[in-house]
């Protein structure tokens, strides 16, 4: 016969409880430690930036590195340096030297008068190694080996720094004077002469008590462009505004004049009869009036009366006269 189930039932050996599930160890996230999260969390385009930077930091403190010079390649060239700023100064100190220190080789006189009565004498002495053909032309003009002379002729302007005399014409009688005698009265190689001394000579040419030939105008218009008929044509030609300086004016300075530098070829230097340069400047002139805005604007348009007025500006009222010139032996 079968067991009855119940007996089955009870001798079966009781089912074991199933063993506990061991809990797993839980590991602290970034929310646990808030101030990581704020100091570490770096996207990577960050981290690509700033990896390049201090490798392009490390290359550049290298390269410089390389490129700065050491302590005694640093000191020679300090030293170098020194040395040309020397010899640069003792170069423009000798140049200097050469263009103050002139001794001259020919003595010239100027008698003036002023409204008749005579004031004195003025000696010149020429420069002729250091401007041979401006004071070969000077001589010239005063001994009357150019046909023509300085005796007779007017000082025409009286600035505060200078005086100057009006030359002699280059056209009429002094014109055909020269011709007669082979001298040609153009400023082209004393203007070669003033542009070689310019650049020899450093500094302020025109100093006080020298005697110097005007060549050129700086404040003189370029020429102006005009339409004329030639032979049934039209052609364009240039039409000269102003009167350039013939080089036979000449300018004695009083004080330092820098503003003649650019027009004036110093010749000679004033040896004696500098109180009568200073009677001559102090002759009352013709009192400058630019600032008026009527004669603005008649130089503005053009007006001839405009130029006729300004050439009588700072001219003398007394008559400044040279009653007799010549060379000294």
């Amino acid at each position: 016969m079968l067991q009855s189930p119940k007996f089955l039932q009870s001798s079966a050996p009781p089912p074991t409880p199933p063993s506990p599930i061991p809990q797993l160890q839980v590991v602290p996230t970034c929310s646990s430690f808030p101030f990581i999260k704020q100091c570490c969390k770096f996207s990577r385009r960050e981290l690509t930036i700033g990896s390049n930077s201090l490798l392009l930091a490390l290359l550049a403190s290298q390269s410089l590195e390389a490129l700065l010079p050491s302590k005694a390649q640093a000191e020679n060239l300090v030293d170098d340096d020194t040395n040309r700023t020397e010899q640069e100064a003792q170069t423009s100190n000798a140049t200097a030297a050469t263009c103050t220190d002139r001794s001259p080789t020919k003595r010239a006189f100027l008698d003036i008068s002023i409204d008749g009565e005579p004031v004195g004498r003025i000696i010149i002495g020429l420069h002729e190694d250091d401007a041979p053909v401006g004071a070969a032309r000077f001589g010239s003009l005063v001994s009357g080996a150019a046909g023509t002379s300085y005796r007779r002729k007017e000082f025409v302007k009286i600035m505060p720094n200078y005086v100057q005399h009006g030359g002699v014409r280059s056209f009429g009688v002094d014109a055909e004077l020269a011709k007669k005698t082979g001298t040609n009265l153009e400023v082209d190689n004393l203007t070669e002469e003033w542009e070689r001394l310019n650049e020899k000579c450093a500094g302020i040419k025109n100093k006080a008590g020298t005697v110097g030939i005007v060549v050129r105008d700086p404040s003189r218009p370029p020429p102006k462009m005009k339409l004329v008929a030639r032979k049934g044509k039209l052609e364009i030609d240039q039409e000269e505004v102003g009167t350039a300086p013939n080089g036979t004016e000449f300018v004695i300075t009083t004080k330092d004049s820098p503003e003649l530098d650019a027009s004036t070829l110093v010749v000679g230097t004033v040896l004696e009869g500098k109180e009568v340069v200073e009677k001559i400047g102090a002759v009352k002139t013709v009192q400058e009036n630019t600032s008026s805005p009527y004669f603005r604007v008649a130089k503005l348009i053009g007006d001839k009366r405009a130029v006729v007025a300004e050439r009588g500006f700072n001219r003398p009222y007394a008559k400044v006269v040279i009653t007799n010139c010549g060379l000294m032996k």
